[in-house]
């Protein structure tokens, strides 16, 4: 197979996206960069993050930073900015099932833990962004969703949904703010085509949802399951 060529363009476009080396944080580095993007991977661990950067290519660069550590974050997006002169695009991706379970076996660590990472972060990316340079200057959010079977976990997500719409509303028109929910074994997918061809793969959905083409499209959370039942969203 050749290699991909993107159809969208984010030249001269920087996008901030945090999460870990796999799934869909990955998945939409290397589309954006295929798209001609910088990128900027904010996960924790240094060398993991270099390892994220080096794996995307492309003008990639990886930063330590934990997904609710404030000061780490604010001067992560400085640095952005700093190095490619603008953050026109976040992409929220951080997330921990680490209160598995039911919810009734929970404890206070645990839920806050499980809040901070899923919940918090996003709202913290998204104000740093949103000061920073996206209310004067434009952007776009993309907050991920997941489907794991746990009590808090789809909890935190659930409320995740419902922050999106009110940030899209806070932050409108300036900034645009939207969700993916990943179901039907997505969450975790690689950016590895399908064998259909067909652009299911999380990167693309994500590049589709940053790009011009959904200039008008704000508030949303878009179901991507193959078809599969996403219960975390069709419940609400």
């Amino acid at each position: 197979m050749g290699a991909e060529v993107s159809r969208f363009d984010f030249s001269g476009r920087t996008a901030v996206i945090t999460g870990g080396m796999r799934g869909a944080a990955s998945a939409a580095a290397q589309a954006i960069s295929r798209a001609g993007g910088n990128v900027v991977l904010a996960l924790p661990g240094r060398d993991a993050a270099n390892a994220a950067a080096a794996a995307v290519g492309g003008n990639a660069v990886g930063v330590a930073v934990g997904a609710v550590d404030q000061e780490a974050a604010q001067r992560c997006v400085e640095s952005a900015i700093d190095r490619f002169g603008s953050v026109d695009i976040l992409v929220n991706t951080s997330g921990t099932d680490h209160a598995r379970g039911r919810l009734v076996d929970q404890d206070y660590l645990r839920f806050t833990k499980t809040l901070g990472v899923n919940l918090w972060a996003p709202i913290l990316w998204t104000s740093l962004v949103a000061r920073a340079w996206m209310s004067e200057h434009g952007g776009v959010v993309i907050n991920t969703v997941g489907g794991a079977d746990s009590g808090l976990y789809s909890a935190a997500h659930a409320a995740l949904i419902h922050v999106t719409g009110q940030l899209a509303a806070e932050l409108s028109p300036a900034v645009r703010v939207n969700a993916i929910a990943l179901g039907g074994g997505l969450a975790g997918a690689t950016t590895t085509p399908p064998p259909s061809g067909e652009p299911d793969d999380p990167g693309e959905i994500i590049a589709h949802l940053a790009s011009d083409a959904q200039r008008w499209v704000t508030g949303e959370t878009l179901v991507v399951d193959r078809g599969a039942s996403t219960g975390l969203v069709r419940a609400l």
